[in-house]
């Protein structure tokens, strides 16, 4: 946990590439509505593999929304980042062409990188020699591709990074950003979004012994009930405008949300029996740097993970942590519908938030029904609400916790 930054941080553009929607409007309806697209996986090459299902972004055209310049030296995850990027900044009002390049900075996260892309390459090496091998296999399956390709794209030349720190990389990337807002930078693009259904990608993720190989897909993820046996893999994720809360309204833009506070912890790869603690620690934390106090949570986006033990430390760790309010407070986990995307998960969770808070309406799990832990999980349909405060969970199979309170902006 670090220091409260010195000035207060805005949410005011969002960009999204979701299985349910790529962009976030269409998003946001489907997950309001509790759409499930999980399915079997139909990239090719992937049919012989044990993982069966999973979110699949369909109908994704890169180059109706990118350049060839850089969709030739890009994989598919950074295509996704730097389409939902374009989206953010006309979402916020601002161009691409900052009119003060070193005033706008740019943070990911990524926990693969550009599978794909390197897969291509490689097979170009073994199956016809090294004069074949592309130039951009040197940076394009890079998880800091997509820092770099938003910040070309845009001539940003403020502040950038690259968080790797797990899956809840993407909650880190949003507070690093916010506090690089606070520290004077006046924009950051910060966000995350994966492409992990590559074959290669999908091998190497076959030793997860959380992942679901489950070949039905309506029981494949099924976090919080009996039924748990794991989670599915999702393409996909957000990026967002974060900026200075007097500069947004000082430019008439809207301030969609605003991020109060922010902590993370490190408990092991696969110690969910630890996690409870880890993650209650990350969620005081964050309630202490927002200022806020645990009755004043009116809504909790959870991790989610689908295995029956880190379950169950999930909804211990939220009591643990909010006391009394814990069992009572509505908790959703809207990535049920479509699949985690690993740093892209929590992405895609605050941008929920941030639409739900403004619309008043809590979004429902899908296809969770029966629940066997007490927590109060929306299920079946949206539940009205007036939602002025959020609390955003993530963790990572490696060990990572993350928590992030958000504030209802204007």
């Amino acid at each position: 946990m670090s220091t409260r930054a010195t000035r207060r941080t805005a949410i005011t553009g969002i960009g999204v590439v979701a299985p349910n929607g790529t962009d976030a409007e269409t998003y946001w309806k489907s997950v309001r509505e509790g759409l499930f697209v999980l399915d079997r996986i139909t990239r090719e090459g992937c049919g012989h593999l044990p993982l069966r299902v999973a979110g699949e972004v369909r109908g994704f055209d890169p180059s109706a929304l990118i350049e060839e310049t850089f969709l030739v030296q890009t994989d598919r995850f950074s295509h996704f980042a730097m389409a939902a990027a374009g989206a953010a900044l006309k979402d916020a009002g601002l161009s691409d062409a900052a009119d003060s390049p070193y005033s706008v900075g740019v943070v990911t996260a990524a926990g693969s990188g550009g599978g794909e892309f390197g897969q291509r390459e490689l097979q170009r090496l073994w199956g016809q020699g090294s004069r074949f091998v592309g130039p951009y296999q040197s940076i394009a399956w890079f998880y800091a591709a997509s820092t770099g390709q938003i910040s070309i794209r845009g001539g940003f030349k403020g502040p950038c990074g690259v968080v790797a720190s797990d899956e809840a990389g993407g909650l880190d990337a949003v507070a690093h950003a916010a506090r690089t807002v606070g520290r004077g930078t006046d924009v950051v693009v910060a966000g995350a979004a994966e492409a992990p259904l590559a074959p290669y990608s999908m091998v190497c993720q076959l030793g997860y012994p959380e992942l679901s190989t489950a070949e039905d897909p309506a029981r494949a993820y099924r976090p919080f009930t009996s039924a748990a046996c794991g989670f599915v893999p999702a393409e996909g994720g957000a990026v967002l405008v974060v900026e200075d809360v007097d500069r947004a309204r000082g430019r008439g833009a809207q301030v969609r949300a605003v991020v109060a506070g922010h902590a993370a912890t490190f408990t092991g790869a696969s110690q969910w029996d630890r996690s409870r603690e880890g993650l209650a620690h990350a969620i005081r934390g964050a309630l202490d740097e927002a200022g806020c106090a645990p009755e004043e949570i009116d809504v909790v986006f959870a991790d989610a993970m689908g295995v029956p033990e880190a379950d169950r430390a999930e909804a211990l760790a939220v009591a643990d942590a909010l006391g009394p309010h814990g069992t009572r407070v509505p908790v959703t986990a809207p990535k049920t519908g479509i699949g985690r995307s690993y740093c892209g998960a929590p992405l895609l969770d605050i941008a929920a938030a941030v639409m739900a808070m403004e619309q008043g309406q809590i979004p429902p799990t899908p296809n969770v029904f029966d629940i066997c832990h007490d927590i109060d999980l929306v299920t079946s349909q949206a539940r009205p609400a007036e939602l002025r405060t959020a609390l955003v969970l993530s963790r990572g199979l490696m060990g990572s916790n993350a928590a992030l309170v958000l504030r209802r902006g204007d």
